[in-house]
């Protein structure tokens, strides 16, 4: 099994690991991937900088991806570790010699079942990882630094859950997101990538201005599944939550004859009814699912 050891901002990890948060954005303040080919549910460990040269605490890896820095705060908020936007353009650009504006693309790694060690369980990792190394570093569970690793990390977390020796690579690739308790970041990321930018409904690509929307809401046991998702414009989105618009099951567009009886407008809105998405996903299994769209018609929208 190959898992990762990122070095971790230390102010990052103050933060995150205060909220115990169990999904975050492990960021990097460049574009360019720290990392190749890491299939989703990889073990990915944090390990902090000097004077701390330890492993801290870690998750699995969900997706990869770049985001404008305002985007990624608004995706992940406080799961950034930071506490504000001002916050965190200020901590990415103390790690960059270029400047730092709101719409610098930042790297973007997620990950979910996030755990953090108590300072007293800290794993020292002494000559296994040089300090020279300023980005990360891959391991196999069959090398000798990364067996002993694996093994002090189950005993300092109590569980063989955490490593999953046996058996790990069921878990890993699709299997992995189909099973695995995503979040809301999770969630957006990936409704972000599977749309490829682009509104689903009218085929903006402002990313800014797009946002992830639930099907079946969350609160109504909706998944964090990306089958249950739509991206969309920040106005549609709204529209599409009070029941003004609606997608059908054959992914017809349907808007509401109430925009125009209440709001005297709409003809912006209404030119798309009756069309079909401009955007799907490439994969089958990540279309908008029939009974998540049915669900919306019959208890969400309004003729």
């Amino acid at each position: 099994m190959r898992f990762w050891l990122g070095v971790t901002d230390n102010r990052w990890y103050r933060h995150v690991s205060a909220s115990a948060s169990p999904e975050v954005n492990f960021w990097q303040p460049s574009a360019r991937a720290p990392f190749n080919g890491l299939p989703e549910g990889t073990l990915f460990l944090f390990k902090l900088k000097a004077p701390n040269h330890h492993v801290v605490g870690g998750g699995r890896f969900v997706r990869y991806t770049r985001l404008p820095l305002i985007s990624a705060w608004s995706v992940f908020e406080h799961q950034n570790g930071t506490s504000s936007l001002a916050e965190l353009r200020d901590l990415i650009a103390s790690h960059r010699r270029e400047p730092t504006s709101l719409d610098t693309e930042i790297g973007c790694t997620v990950l979910t079942d996030v755990f953090y060690l108590p300072q007293e369980r800290w794993i020292d990792v002494g000559p296994r990882f040089h300090r020279s190394i300023m980005v990360g570093k891959t391991y196999e569970d069959t090398d000798p630094d990364g067996t002993s690793l694996l093994a002090e990390l189950e005993i300092a977390t109590g569980s063989r859950s955490i490593a999953e020796t046996d058996q790990a690579s069921e878990r890993f690739g699709r299997p992995f997101l189909q099973r695995a308790r995503l979040g809301q970041g999770s969630f957006r990321t990936l409704v972000i990538d599977a749309y490829k930018r682009q509104c689903a409904i009218t085929g903006e690509h402002t990313l800014p201005a797009l946002e992830a929307a639930h099907i079946l809401p969350f609160a109504d046991q909706g998944p964090h599944h990306v089958s249950n998702g739509l991206l969309l414009r920040s106005d549609f989105h709204k529209l599409f939550d009070a029941g003004l618009v609606t997608v059908e099951p054959d992914l017809k567009i349907r808007v509401s004859g109430r925009i125009r009886d209440q709001y005297f407008n709409g003809k912006a809105y209404y030119r798309l009814h009756g069309q079909t998405l401009a955007a799907v996903p490439h994969e089958v299994m990540d279309h908008p699912n029939s009974e998540y769209l049915r669900w919306h018609n019959v208890n969400r929208f309004v003729e």
